[in-house]
C-alpha cells in the first residue's frame, strides 16, 4: 500500500482518514483504507519486532559509545544469567 492518493496530503499518516472528502462512496473507501492500513501496522508482528529490534540495536550501541565499561558488565551480566539459567534447566533434566 503506496501513500500515493491525491486527496491524501503527505504529512497525514496512512492510517489516517483526510477531512474535506464530500462523496460518501469515496469518505467510505477512504475509512476503509485508513482502517486496513491500521490494521496492517498493528498486526504485522514481524515487522514491529523487526523495528523495535533495530531500536535496541542503536540505544544500546549508543549506550555503549558513551559509556564501554559499563555496556562490558552489562554484557558479563547477561551472561552470567544466561549461563544461570542454562545451568539451572541442565541440572533439573538431569535429575
Amino acid at each position: 500500500m503506496t501513500n500515493s492518493d491525491p486527496h491524501q496530503p503527505r504529512d497525514l499518516p496512512r492510517t489516517a482518514v483526510p477531512d474535506g472528502i464530500t462523496d460518501p462512496v469515496e469518505s467510505a473507501r477512504a475509512e476503509l483504507k485508513a482502517a486496513l492500513a491500521a490494521i496492517e501496522v498493528r498486526g504485522n508482528f514481524p515487522r514491529r519486532i523487526e523495528k523495535a529490534s533495530q531500536r535496541g540495536i542503536v540505544r544500546a550501541r549508543a549506550f555503549a559509545h558513551r559509556n564501554p565499561v559499563g555496556a562490558a558488565a552489562a554484557v558479563a551480566g547477561v551472561a552470567a544469567v544466561v549461563g544461570g539459567l542454562v545451568w539451572v534447566i541442565a541440572r533439573a533434566a538431569s535429575r
